[in-house]
């Protein structure tokens, strides 16, 4: 008899209000109270509301009662929240972790051509920071993006760094793309 072990299930919450402490404040403690543990989360300000994305685990029943406890906080707080059961996935391919730049004059279609990009080209995208704001010298609006990607092993780095850089330079980007590199602070 075959004992495979389940994978380790998690439930993704993703949440708007518009207190940012008190939001991650209540997230934090109903996971706690309901002896779920935080994997990672993710805060961000968009105007007058704030963003929260967390993940958690538990065991079954922790998830369970979770799942109980988020649907009640819905009913009683005065927050937008989802949240979705995940299992983590161990099936990672082998993949090489890339960092992408990109400043420029704002434009509202440069992320989608941005994304449209990787997609063309079969690259997972992990992560993407994401902002405008006005020069200060100039009050231009610009736009920054930091983009994770991770690259199939079997991608030809410099035929895709001479693609990526023709197509900044079409769309007038100022853009890099890197090796990801851990940081590594200095205490």
């Amino acid at each position: 008899m075959s004992s495979t072990t389940p994978p380790e299930q998690h439930i993704v919450i993703s949440a708007l209000a518009e207190n940012p402490l008190e939001l991650i404040n209540l997230l934090c403690r109903v996971c706690q109270e309901n002896r779920c543990a935080t994997v990672s989360s993710h805060l961000t300000q968009h105007g007058q509301l704030s963003a929260l994305s967390l993940e958690t685990k538990g065991s079954w029943d922790a998830l369970a009662r979770l799942e109980v406890a988020l649907t009640n906080l819905k009913k009683r707080e005065d927050i937008f929240l989802t949240y979705a059961r995940s299992v983590q996935d161990n099936k990672k391919t082998k993949a090489l972790p890339y960092i992408v730049y990109v400043s420029a004059f704002f434009r509202p279609d440069i992320l989608a051509e941005l994304c449209q990009f990787f997609t063309d080209h079969k690259i997972n995208i992990d992560t993407i920071v994401y902002d405008s704001y006005q020069a200060p010298q100039t009050d231009t609006t610009m736009l920054n993006a930091t983009i994770t990607v991770t690259l199939p092993v079997s991608t030809q780095i410099s035929w895709l760094r001479d693609q990526f850089l023709d197509f900044s330079d079409a769309l007038n980007l100022d853009a890099l793309i890197e090796p990801w590199r851990p940081q590594t602070f200095l205490g």
